[in-house]
């Protein structure tokens, strides 16, 4: 699974880096090192009013289904739906229309992983897992849109996830699903409605090799705790890294 994740990009260069030229949020959202269920993010799709485009937009981690009705309901529920699985993301009642047309790339400078205890570290040593590159992770996401009583419309997102490989496995069973550059168009095109063509879009040759792991404070584990030393490297004796 994916639980927290950093973002600290300003949004110009979100809007650079993904290639935005439709709509875009009127402020930066703050700096935020331990982002949680229910927090703002931003997400990469297609503009409305011009599917040829893409647009950034902030949602709230975590997607609403659509059938809920209580506002309190509604928001409780986002901590049990920030991630979907790749595997039965199109059957699930939650995600399976978002799937179809609303799809997303989640912009992320580095998530957190917490060791379980079926790898080779003390379980629940947390780790910070970001692009070998030093860039933006594309992760594929999906996203929709809720009505709560008295018309207040919330927009939500979950991030997609797959059964993690190779040494991402030694700490987590799971890690986000990866969307290379060449393929956000077709992604990204909300009238791409094939569900094998959108499953086989999710597989990525080595997608472990992507991306750099290393052990963090245990700091991370409490949501108050938001800076950029979350992410600071820390010594646990042999194996200290991953790759």
């Amino acid at each position: 699974m994916c639980g927290r994740y950093a973002q600290s990009a300003d949004m110009r260069e979100l809007i650079e880096q993904f290639e935005v030229s439709g709509s875009s949020p009127a402020h930066s959202l703050p700096a935020n090192w331990n982002i949680a269920a229910t927090n703002p993010i931003y997400i990469l799709r297609v503009d409305s009013d011009d599917h040829q485009k893409n647009a950034l937009a902030v949602v709230s981690w975590g997607l609403i289904a659509p059938w809920l009705r209580d506002l309190n309901e509604a928001k409780a529920s986002q901590s049990r739906a920030i991630n979907a699985r790749s595997e039965s993301i199109h059957q699930k009642p939650t995600f399976q229309e978002a799937f179809k047309s609303r799809r997303c790339i989640i912009p992320a400078q580095g998530y957190y992983e917490w060791a379980t205890a079926l790898g080779r570290f003390a379980p629940k040593q947390p780790f910070y897992i970001s692009a070998k590159n030093g860039g933006q992770l594309p992760i594929a996401g999906i996203w929709s849109s809720w009505s709560a009583p008295g018309g207040a419309l919330i927009q939500s997102a979950s991030i997609i996830t797959q059964e993690a490989q190779g040494d991402l496995a030694e700490i987590h069973s799971r890690m986000p699903v990866f969307m290379p550059h060449d393929r956000w168009s077709q992604w990204l095109n909300p009238e791409n409605r094939e569900v094998e063509n959108l499953r086989a879009l999710m597989v990525v040759d080595s997608p472990a090799s992507i991306v750099i792991a290393h052990p963090v404070s245990s700091t991370v584990n409490s949501v108050n705790n938001n800076s950029q030393e979350l992410t600071a490297r820390i010594e646990l004796g042999e194996p200290e890294t991953l790759f």
